[in-house]
């Protein structure tokens, strides 16, 4: 009996013996070494236990769905998702498959309100608003602008920033504009006060950064309010202060540069003496602040007190933050155009004159060196006041809970806060619900298990202290190709995630 090869562009070791190509190709009775008795017909793949074949396997790959709706329109990862400031309904999606899409995810309440009756069927998926185009390689980054949202904006590493205008409502827009600086782009993110509508900042694989102003003027649709050229690997990641004049931004060469972007801090004499752009400039060559192999991941409270910063090996560096008054007369006609330090330096000084209330305070000091997990910590989230908490999900599947009111404390370390059935899987994003009061203890997390956690991170709560108040399935986890890439949560009654799958889930999750 011939034994099927398997490849097909390989020989067998038995060509030698047997010619395939003879014309008559049966053995002869002298060559048989052995009779195979017919058995009757047996399924293939099937054994007296069931096997891996037949209804087992069909049993096996179904995979649990908690989610009320779905996008399905990308051929690839779905790397980064965005949300409307105004219209929560409103999302974005970009992908590895150079494609980004708006999809409206407001018809996921009507049809999770209507009960299912008889057999499940086929459930349709979202359909796509606005497609957003253009990009030669995959979509790294993507946001609406703030506060309002007139702007949509994609990076991709292909280098290229690609900016979209829209109308009041969200559903319609038209591209504006397109800028290439940098060979590839790895992260995008609005700044997040309304002192500077419409201003995103970015950071490239060469380690630069660049401050963008978005507007409708003719010919000045993208106008470049700053670029940084300190960090001398790839810049890995970049958040604003909540008052939005200072800009955070650390890389693989383990330095953190903390940007003087609108001349807030040179005005009121708190940037830092060797370059009057940083307020803050730590690198590698600090012995108490260095981490080796880089930093990842880095985070900014609500307070604005200071700056945290994570790397491999679980380590988290905490570092003062200088604070600014903000309350000088032209602070809020600054953020439309560059020379922001020359347009204030007036008004700055004249408020410090005044008894404003900026001071160096511990700006630039290391307040703590932490230890959260075993290995490389991925992201960091802080909670809404009056709570004082910050959390950090590492690769080796854990979140740890610290106290930055009373000396960064570890409050929990949840273990295993994402795996599967074989071992830990990395935490890839973590959020507080931005609640003040009730419900701010509530954090949102996702890995590449492919599920959606949510937990109470006050102390002594249910499922055995770990505080675990929810999960939602849908996603294949990242031993099937598949994980959370990201999430948005709005006011944290529905979450729309991003999967390394290829699909976009939409979440009923109450409070």
């Amino acid at each position: 009996m011939a034994v099927p090869n398997p490849n097909p562009n390989q020989p067998h070791q038995e060509e030698d013996e047997i010619d395939y190509h003879d014309d008559d190709p049966t053995l002869e009775a002298d060559e048989a070494e052995e009779i195979i008795e017919d058995d009757g017909d047996v399924p293939m793949d099937s054994d007296d236990e069931g096997g891996e074949g037949g209804q087992d396997m069909q049993m096996e790959m179904e995979i649990h769905n908690d989610s009320v709706a779905h996008f399905d329109g990308h051929k690839d990862s779905i790397f980064c998702v965005a949300q409307h400031p105004v219209h929560r309904d409103i999302i974005a999606t970009g992908g590895g498959d150079d494609i980004g899409y708006i999809i409206d995810v407001s018809s996921a309440a009507a049809a999770a309100a209507q009960p299912s009756e008889g057999a499940p069927v086929e459930r349709e998926g979202l359909k796509s608003l606005f497609t957003l185009d253009g990009h030669k390689d995959s979509i790294s980054g993507i946001t609406f602008s703030q506060p309002k949202g007139q702007f949509i904006a994609t990076a991709g590493l292909d280098g290229k920033l690609r900016v979209w205008q829209g109308v009041p409502d969200g559903k319609k827009w038209k591209h504006l504009a397109e800028a290439q600086e940098v060979e590839e782009i790895n992260w995008l993110i609005p700044n997040p006060s309304p002192e500077h509508p419409n201003v995103v900042a970015l950071g490239a694989n060469d380690g630069s950064v660049w401050v963008y102003q978005l507007n409708t003027e003719k010919g000045n649709e993208l106008q470049v309010l700053q670029a940084y050229y300190l960090h001398t690997e790839s810049c890995t990641g970049g958040t604003w202060s909540p008052d939005g004049s200072l800009l955070a931004t650390i890389s693989e060469d383990s330095s953190l540069y903390v940007w003087d972007v609108f001349g807030d801090a040179a005005s009121q004499g708190l940037t830092a003496t060797t370059d009057a752009q940083t307020a803050i400039g730590l690198t590698g060559l600090d012995e108490r602040f260095r981490v080796e192999g880089g930093l990842y991941s880095v985070g900014i409270p609500p307070s604005g007190a200071f700056v945290a910063v994570g790397g491999p090996e679980g380590q988290i560096r905490i570092v003062g933050l200088p604070r600014l008054s903000l309350t000088t007369p032209t602070s809020a006609s600054t953020s439309s155009g560059g020379g922001g330090a020359k347009n204030k330096a007036g008004g700055g000084k004249q408020a410090a004159a005044k008894g404003g209330a900026s001071s160096a305070g511990q700006s630039g000091q290391i307040l703590a060196s932490l230890q959260a997990g075993s290995d490389n910590v991925e992201c960091l989230a802080f909670s809404s006041p009056p709570l004082t908490l910050m959390a950090a999900g590492n690769v080796d599947g854990s979140i740890t809970l610290f106290d930055t009111a009373h000396r960064f404390a570890v409050r929990r370390r949840i273990e295993d806060a994402h795996a599967d059935e074989d071992s830990p899987q990395a935490v890839v994003k973590i959020e507080f619900v931005k609640k003040e009061g009730a419900g701010g203890w509530l954090l949102t997390s996702v890995g590449y298990d492919g599920v959606l956690r949510r937990w109470d991170t006050r102390g002594g709560t249910a499922a055995a202290a770990r505080g675990l108040v929810g999960e939602w399935k849908g996603h294949r986890g990242g031993g099937e190709g598949g994980g959370i890439m990201g999430f948005v949560q709005g006011n944290g009654e529905a979450v729309v995630t991003a999967g390394d799958d290829h699909v976009a889930l939409v979440f009923k999750t109450p409070l």
